[in-house]
This record gives structure tokens, sequence and C-alpha cells, in this order.
């Protein structure tokens, strides 16, 4: 598996290159944000599949951060990894290998979180790509959206100062819950809510719950 995944890395070698030589900034960047409450913890081998269809397709030059969604998510800590990439396609690849040995390492040891603070996640990746001043800025959140917050915990998008213009939020594998299945309409509101916060900052919105089909993410 590493072996092809690093003769993937080395075929795109040259294309890499072709991104330093404009002088407009088309550097893409990507955080995501993944799940690690309840049994959702069964579904993160889905979000490591889209993470290494990121690490191939992602040019020297751009940027990834993959964060889970904790107790407090609007936190350094909860960074699992993240990484600009060289400008040299060599030490670009060796980033990108690195950064999957990261992965796949909490994939194997992730432990459940109590609570799920989507919207802190949101907070610290709109700060996370702001600061590194991507062209493209894609937030990804794997998750069923379920959004519960501990005890004293204040998370409200709207009174953020900052807009989300020129981010495009992308839902990935939003499961139905148990209580989707009694109610429906339950699943359709979630979905509705989140559109409606996250347009309404001056993002774009989109759901993709079909995987087999990781190529469309960083389609417009």
């Amino acid at each position: 598996m590493l072996k092809r995944f690093t003769a993937l890395l080395i075929i795109l070698s040259t294309l890499l290159i072709m991104s330093c030589s404009d002088s407009k900034n088309r550097s893409t960047g990507v955080y995501m944000l993944i799940d690690t409450s309840g049994t959702y913890t069964k579904q993160l081998f889905r979000a490591q599949r889209i993470i290494n269809h990121l690490l191939v397709n992602l040019n020297v030059g751009d940027s990834l951060a993959v964060a889970r969604i904790d107790s407090g998510s609007f936190s350094e800590k909860d960074i699992i990894a993240k990484i600009t990439f060289d400008e040299r396609p060599s030490t670009a690849n060796k980033q990108k290998l690195a950064f999957k040995k990261k992965i796949d390492s909490f994939v194997r040891n992730a432990k459940g979180s109590n609570y799920t603070d989507i919207t802190g996640g949101i907070l610290q990746a709109q700060s996370y790509l702001n600061e590194v001043g991507s062209g493209k800025k894609v937030i990804l959140i794997f998750s069923d959206l379920e959004e519960e917050l501990a005890k004293g915990y204040v998370r409200d998008l709207s009174k953020s100062k900052h807009t989300l213009d020129g981010f495009s939020v992308i839902a990935l594998n939003v499961i139905k819950l148990r209580s989707d299945n009694i109610d429906p309409t339950k699943y359709e509101e979630r979905l509705e809510l989140w559109e409606k916060r996250i347009t309404n900052k001056g993002g774009k919105w989109r759901l993709i719950n079909d995987l087999d089909r990781p190529d469309k993410i960083l389609k417009e």
C-alpha cells in the first residue's frame, strides 16, 4: 500500500512543478474536521481514504490540516497534522508520506470524545486557512453534524466578526442517526440548519455522501 502511494506521488511530481510558475495565488488550503464522538470512530477508515486522496492530489505550495472534532475544538491541540507542502516536489513527497503516517497512527489509536464542538472546529479551520493565505479555502466536515457542546461552552457562528467569504464548506459522510430513522425530517432539518449557518456567513455549502467519488471534493 505504501509503495503504491509513493508511486502515485512520484508520477504527479512533474505536474506539481507547474503550480510554481504562476504568479497568481492558485494554492489550495484544506482543513478537514473529523468527528470522533461515540460510534462515529468506526467511520474513520473512510476519512483515512479521503485524506490519502488529498495527499496525492494537492500540489506543492498547498496546505493541509486534519483535526479531530472534540469537546472543545477551537484549539491547536486538536490538530492531528498540518503542513504547507514545499515548493520542491521531492521534499513535498516526503512531507506527504510523513503526514500519512501521522494519520494512520491516529486512526489506529483514536479514542471517542464525549462532545462534538463542530462550530469551534469551523472557527479554528477558518483561522488556520486565513493564516496560511491559501487562494482556495476548503473546510471538510466528516461528521453526522449532530453538535453537542459541553456545559458552559458558547458557540454562535453568526456572531463571529469574520465571514466565510471565499470558503467552501463540504459535509462528508453525514450518516443518519437512530433518531433520523424514527423521524426522517430530523436529518433534513440538520442539513438545512448547517447550510443556513454557512451561507449566512458568506460561505459555499456542499454535501458529499458518495465517498466513492473523492475527486468531486476539490472540484467547484
